[in-house]
């Protein structure tokens, strides 16, 4: 969620089949193209490199599978049972669900566990800090925020508003810090009689005395 600015409702609806791992349009590297399904209907999303990796190995893992409880296991030995066969590793189909348990929970248990649940400003963080995360980390690479808003599906004004406005690097110190030229001190500026002084024509009238 880091790497692709989807949202909490939208990385839960998000099925295998709606993820595709593909070139970039540069073809250095490989990304995510995403469908993406929400609160704003039906979109797409590009991540970044990073979240690739993540993916596969959401890809490779194995369902879980519902094994033997403890209880189950004392009642089959007393009965002189044998032990039931172990069934064959399920692998995520297309129509599986990318995050299948509750993502959320997990993600506010591992904030409560490393002690950033609450911010400096004593505001909690959620699932969705993970798209502020990624909308504030483009903008400070200094990528193009009309190319953001369209990959997180949003607007220009709502980045603005909302993410671009805690980025110190958002404000132009050059054209901010601009001062106007001032002449040197103790030099007069520029008149006729200044420059009649510097031809040498006119200068004694320039002094107070008589031309002749």
């Amino acid at each position: 969620m880091a790497n692709t600015g989807l949202r909490p409702d939208e990385a839960f609806n998000l099925q295998h089949r709606d993820v595709t791992i593909a070139n970039d349009e540069a073809g250095k590297t490989d990304i995510l193209e995403i469908e993406v399904r929400g609160k704003r209907g039906v979109g797409h999303c590009k991540s970044m490199p990073g979240a690739v990796r993540v993916y596969e190995r959401l890809l490779a893992r194995a369902k879980p599978v519902q094994g033997e409880s403890r209880r189950e296991r004392q009642l089959r030995r007393k009965a002189g049972s044998a032990a039931p066969v172990v069934p064959e590793l399920e692998y995520p189909k297309p129509t599986d669900l990318v995050f299948p348990g509750n993502h959320i929970k997990l993600f506010n248990n591992l904030l409560e566990r490393a002690g950033l649940k609450i911010d400096r400003d004593g505001k909690a963080r959620t699932a969705y800090s993970l798209r502020h995360t990624y909308i504030c980390m483009r903008l400070m690479e200094g990528a193009d925020i009309y190319q953001v808003a369209k990959n997180c599906r949003t607007s220009v004004e709502m980045i603005e508003k909302h993410y671009a406005i805690h980025l110190k690097n958002t404000l132009d110190a050059a054209a901010i810090n601009v001062v106007r030229k001032k002449t040197a001190k103790g030099r007069p500026k520029a008149t006729v009689g200044n420059s009649a002084r510097d031809s040498g024509v006119g200068r004694a009238k320039v002094l107070g005395e008589d031309a002749d």
